[in-house]
């Protein structure tokens, strides 16, 4: 098992003997070298081809000091923001800065510098500022990851290094990489690519895209003329540059408009760019851009499976480096640490889920033999109690594509694989995956082995053979299982991409069933989330009501709806429009709508109490009110100057009251059912 990090400063590339490196990789995160972070596998992915590769990470980003301590690499610099978008990482949807990074060491946020400003490491405690224009030089320190981390790391590359090629990846650039709506600033910017001046920009999956630029740039071919990679975007000055087939998409002048012309130019866009993100039959997408124009060329094929066992396999330290320690580790590798990887891509549904504009809907998957070798490593660490946290990936119960069809003619365009309804040809088998937890659960030293991804409910219960199910509740269930449901109400879930509601109770019955069969008392943790486009006040009643017949009381997974780049429910957030069907969605948007229909999924707790009644009154559903617990005992009288205009005095006991209220679908429910689209959805679930 390797036991060396890569090179992370000139010291240690001296210590090395090396007097040159041909890369440098760039990272918005700690240095964590673990196949769950990306800097790591495209560093080892790199090195295993025989380059010489140094990372730098989190590097300080008010000057290109450190950058330029590192000496000039001898080929160029790959640069991505990190596992999350950096403003994802950094302020939550509230759009308030987060006061804790677990991607960061010690989980801080921020760092402390010196008189001379210079880092202090030392004690880097986060502490969330008053105000959000309160400046790092004026509280003695900075933030550790920079807003739209991509742009200032690819500014200080280009100061350090004059004329090296400058490779931008990873997620933020991924999802950014067209033309896209900032929910921070509540505009439409320009791809990345321009506002970082990348040379390229490798999007999706980019082990095979980096190793064939790194070729091409190894033998002096020039940067900009490196045209014909999959996978990758540049700015060209005509479509002639372009070495594929292509679809044109309205330009950065028309979807930036914010009138009702250019939000449905925007939606149309939207819908071009997925369709086209198709590895079988994708073209290239081309969008204007002032006098340039950017060329997004089809992504690259998935790995095979040989090649994804073989990148998985590199000789990874599997922990953080070790000047992190002093400062408490770095919190993110917490959960991965003892877990494996198993597949890549989702072929599911999920308009709010950015996967399939990443990743891709192609599932693909390792093979048993690699992920019990992984299991095997992991048993002989040293701190390793017995448990595999995880085998899973963006869907755990996913191992190939949906069907045969995808891999010869591409997606469908005019149906989703898994909803409203399944696909009459999705094939639905849990044999191998369940064939490689009972191999990894037989590997010495492991005492269990548990499930923790998001399960594909849907797809599970459509599997007529039921002993996965079975086995998965009996033995790889930690106490809870986590599901996304996401919503109740049909109506919402056609929006969200996501089956009916009576597909969940039917797994959740099953599950309940299958717990008293073997004895067990487990839970399903859903994750909820409330003001996603297409929900009304009366959907998120609804879902109350929904919530508690299921009795779900207390969530613990809720989420208020976050526009992040490159999802299709972003997209609808912004327009207001169906992409595929440019109908209208009404879009929770307000600070009022979103507090009522949040305060609905948690309407248990106590300080909630005044908004619910007012979300109830708003809703024309007074009626529920002591379903909801929110009787009155006779005698009181409301206090003034609460939210949504009343206030009750507090009810020991009300809480607990159900009052035998039948469950009532909502009005929204009754009147407008799911609507057909003219196109399938290609998201993917959570």
């Amino acid at each position: 098992m390797q036991t060396q990090f890569l090179p992370t400063t000139k010291d240690e590339l001296t210590a090395l003997g090396w007097y040159y490196y041909d890369f440098l990789v760039v990272t918005g995160d700690a240095y964590v070298d673990h196949p769950s972070f990306g800097a790591a596998v495209i560093s080892r992915v790199l090195e295993s081809a025989g380059y010489r590769v140094a990372v730098l990470a989190q590097p300080d980003w008010r000057s290109a000091r450190e950058f330029a301590a590192m000496g000039r690499p001898r080929y160029g610099c790959f640069i991505g923001a990190g596992n999350l978008d950096s403003m994802v990482a950094k302020y939550t949807v509230t759009k308030k800065r987060r006061s804790t990074d677990a991607y960061s060491p010690g989980g801080a946020a921020q760092r402390g510098f010196d008189a001379d400003g210079n880092s202090i490491y030392e004690n880097p405690r986060a502490q969330e500022p008053d105000s959000e224009q309160v400046s790092a030089s004026s509280a003695k320190t900075y933030d550790i990851r920079p807003d739209r981390a991509s742009i200032v790391y690819c500014s200080l590359a280009r100061e350090a290094f004059p004329g090296l090629p400058v490779i931008l990846g990873g997620l933020e650039a991924s999802l950014r990489r067209f033309a896209h709506y900032d929910y921070w600033e509540d505009k439409v910017r320009r791809s990345i690519l321009f506002d970082a001046k990348a040379d390229l920009l490798v999007y999706g999956m980019g082990e095979t895209a980096t190793l064939e630029i790194a070729k091409l740039l190894s033998r002096k071919t020039p940067v900009d003329e490196i045209r014909a990679v999959r996978g990758t975007a540049f700015s060209a000055k005509s479509a002639d540059e372009c070495a594929f087939s292509y679809a044109e998409c309205a330009g950065f002048t028309e979807v930036s408009d914010r009138s009702n012309d250019g939000r449905r130019a925007y939606a149309q866009a939207n819908l071009i760019q997925y369709d086209e993100h198709d590895a079988t039959i994708g073209r290239a997408v081309l969008q204007p851009h002032g006098d340039r124009v950017l060329v997004v060329n089809p992504p690259q094929p998935p790995l095979p499976r040989e090649e994804f066992d073989r990148c998985y396999e590199l000789p990874y330290v599997r922990d953080y480096h070790p000047k992190y320690e002093p400062l408490g580790g770095v919190p993110g590798i917490a959960e991965v640490k003892f877990s494996v990887v198993h597949n890549r891509g989702c072929f599911g549904a999920c308009n709010f889920c950015s996967l399939a504009f990443h990743q891709g809907r192609t599932v693909t998957s390792r093979s048993a033999a690699s992920v019990v070798r992984e299991a095997e490593i992991i048993a002989a660490m040293p701190d390793f109690k017995g448990y595999i946290h995880d085998i899973g990936g963006p869907t755990a119960n996913f191992r190939e594509p949906s069907c045969k069809k995808q891999l010869t003619q591409g997606f469908c365009r005019d149906r989703r694989c898994l909803s409203p309804t399944m696909c009459p040809n999705c094939r639905v088998t849990h044999t191998e995956y369940l064939n490689i937890l009972r191999r990894v659960a037989a590997v010495p030293g492991v005492k269990k082995v548990f499930v923790r991804s998001g399960i594909r409910f849907d797809y599970l219960v459509a599997d007529s053979n039921g002993e996965f199910f079975s086995e998965l509740v009996k033995n790889h269930v930690s106490g809870q299982l986590k599901v996304a449901p996401e919503h109740f109400s049909d109506g919402v879930l056609a929006v969200m991409g996501k089956p009916e509601n009576t597909v969940y109770r039917k797994f959740e019955e099953k599950f309940k069933q299958l717990n008293e069969r073997h004895g067990k008392k487990q839970f399903l943790v859903p994750y909820l989330i409330s003001s996603h486009p297409g929900c009304t006040i009366s959907d998120a009643v609804f879902m109350t009501e929904q919530m508690i017949s299921c009795g779900i009381t207390q969530p613990e997974q809720v989420q208020d709806f976050y526009p992040t780049p490159g999802t299709l429910s972003t997209c609808m957030y912004y327009t207001g429009l169906d992409p595929y069907t440019l109908e209208p969605v009404f879009v929770p948007k307000t600070p009022k709508e979103k507090a009522h229909q949040r305060a609905l999924l948690q309407w248990k707790n106590p300080k909630n109490r005044g908004l619910v009644e007012a979300a109830l009154i708003e809703a024309g559903r007074p009626d529920l009110r002591h379903k909801f617990g929110l009787t009155r005992p006779r005698g009181r009288t409301p206090a003034r100057g609460s939210a949504g205009g009343s206030r009750t005095r507090s009810d020991p006991g009300s809480a607990q009251k159900d009052g035998g209220t039948s469950v009532k679908s909502s009005p929204r429910q009754e009147q407008n059912p799911p609507r057909k689209r003219n196109n399938g959805h290609k998201g993917s679930s959570r």
